[in-house]
C-alpha cells in the first residue's frame, strides 16, 4: 500500500490547540462496523456502548516533563533537549536543538545552581544524542521542577500549568512517556466508576510512548516503514482480567493505539488452546499494524482522530477498512470535530 492511500484534507483550524472545557465534554463519533451507521455524541455517552462483561484496557503510562532548556557551558549557547528514551540509568537518548552545536564531550547546564547538567556521550539515530545526566537529588523530581510537558509539534503554543494536569490521563501511574496516550484523556474517574457499576472490567497495561509517535512515514510503500521500539509491561493481575474477559465472550475494548499495540504484541497462540492469550511480562515492541493485519485480542477501539499519512491512521484502518475510515474522516471534517491529541474521539464497535 502507498502512503498517499492514507491522506486526507484537514483544515488547520480543526487542529485542537487546547483541551475541551471538561474531559468528558469532548465529542464522540460512534462507528458501528456491522451496519456502517455513524452517530454523533459526546464522550460522556460512552457508557451507552459498553456492556456488562466488556473490558476497557488502558495505558497507564505517565508523561514526564521531558522538555528542557539549557545553556552550553563554555559558549553560553542556548539549547533545547527532548528526552526520548532511557537507555541505562542516567543515560538517555535525547533530541537536541540546534543539533550542530552539541558534540561528544560538550556539557549543558539546565539550572543556574547546577542542579541538573548533561554530558554529550555520543551521536544517536536520526540526529539524536546519547547523554548522561548529572544531578544532585532525585532525577524525576528535578525534571518535575524545571522541565516542561512536551506538547506535540502541531500544538503551536508553549505548555502551561493546565497541561501538567490535562495532558495526563486520570489513571496515569508509571512515569516514562514523552507523549500522552491521548484516547484516555477523555475519561474521568466518575465515568470509570460508572463503567464498573455497569459491570465493565477495567484493566491496565503500560507502554511508554516515544517520539516515534510524531515521526512521519517517509517511504512511499508503507510496508517498508520501520517503527521505533517502545517498552511495554503487562502484569499478571491485568493479564488475567483480560484473558478471563476474552474466555467469557466479553469484548476487549482498547483505549488508544498504544494499548492496542501492547495487547497485540503480548498475545500468543498456544497449541493447546483456541485463540490468543495475553502473556504477562515486559518487552519492547516495534509492531506496525496496517490494513491486512489480523487482530488477536482487540475487538473494539476508542481513539482520537489522527494525522494524515500516520501509522496511527493505518492502525485504525486495519481495524475497520481504509476506504470507510477515510469517509469517516471526511464526515468528521464536515462536522467540525476537533483533531489530534487534544481533539475529539471515536469508538469503533
Amino acid at each position: 500500500m502507498q502512503i498517499n492511500d492514507f491522506d486526507y484534507y484537514l483544515p488547520e483550524e480543526l487542529i485542537a490547540q487546547h483541551p475541551a472545557d471538561k474531559r468528558e465534554n469532548s465529542r464522540l463519533m460512534v462507528i458501528h462496523r456491522d451496519n456502517g451507521k455513524l452517530e454523533h455524541k459526546h464522550f460522556y455517552n460512552i457508557l451507552e456502548y459498553l456492556n456488562p462483561g466488556d473490558c476497557l484496557v488502558m495505558n497507564n503510562s505517565k508523561v514526564i516533563p521531558a522538555r528542557l532548556f539549557g545553556i552550553k557551558e563554555n559558549t553560553g549557547a542556548k539549547v533545547e533537549f527532548l528526552l526520548i528514551k532511557r537507555k541505562d540509568g542516567d543515560i538517555w537518548e535525547t533530541m537536541v536543538r540546534p543539533g550542530k552545536r552539541l558534540h561528544p564531550g560538550d556539557v549543558v547546564s539546565f539550572h543556574s545552581e547546577g542542579k541538573l547538567k548533561a554530558e554529550i556521550l555520543d551521536y544517536g539515530d536520526d540526529g539524536t544524542r546519547i547523554v548522561k545526566f548529572l544531578y544532585n537529588g532525585v532525577f524525576l523530581e528535578i525534571l518535575d521542577e524545571i522541565g516542561k510537558i512536551p506538547l506535540p509539534p502541531y500544538i503551536e503554543r508553549e505548555s502551561n500549568d493546565e497541561d501538567k494536569q490535562r495532558y495526563q490521563t486520570v489513571y496515569c501511574k508509571e512515569e516514562g512517556s514523552v507523549a500522552a496516550p491521548t484516547a484516555g484523556l477523555h475519561f474521568t474517574k466518575e465515568l470509570l466508576d460508572e463503567a464498573v457499576k455497569k459491570g465493565v472490567k477495567l484493566a491496565y497495561v503500560t507502554l511508554h510512548v516515544g517520539i516515534g509517535t510524531f515521526r512521519p512515514v517517509k517511504c512511499d510503500n508503507i510496508e517498508e516503514h520501520k517503527m521505533h521500539f517502545e517498552e511495554y509491561e503487562v502484569d499478571e493481575k491485568n493479564a488475567e482480567i483480560i484473558n478471563s474477559t476474552k474466555k467469557a465472550g466479553g469484548r476487549i475494548i482498547s483505549v488508544g493505539t498504544t494499548s492496542t499495540r501492547t495487547l497485540e504484541s503480548a498475545a500468543v497462540n498456544s497449541e493447546n488452546q483456541e485463540g490468543y492469550t495475553l502473556v504477562a511480562g515486559r518487552g519492547n515492541t516495534g509492531i506496525f499494524i496496517y490494513p491486512g493485519y489480523k487482530f488477536k485480542l482487540v475487538d473494539s477501539l476508542i481513539t482520537n482522530f489522527h494525522l494524515p499519512k500516520s501509522t496511527l491512521l493505518m492502525l485504525v484502518s486495519a481495524l475497520y477498512n481504509r476506504e470507510d475510515i477515510l469517509k469517516i474522516y471526511e464526515e468528521a471534517v464536515a462536522e467540525k470535530y476537533r483533531f489530534f491529541s487534544y481533539g475529539d474521539a471515536m469508538v469503533i464497535l
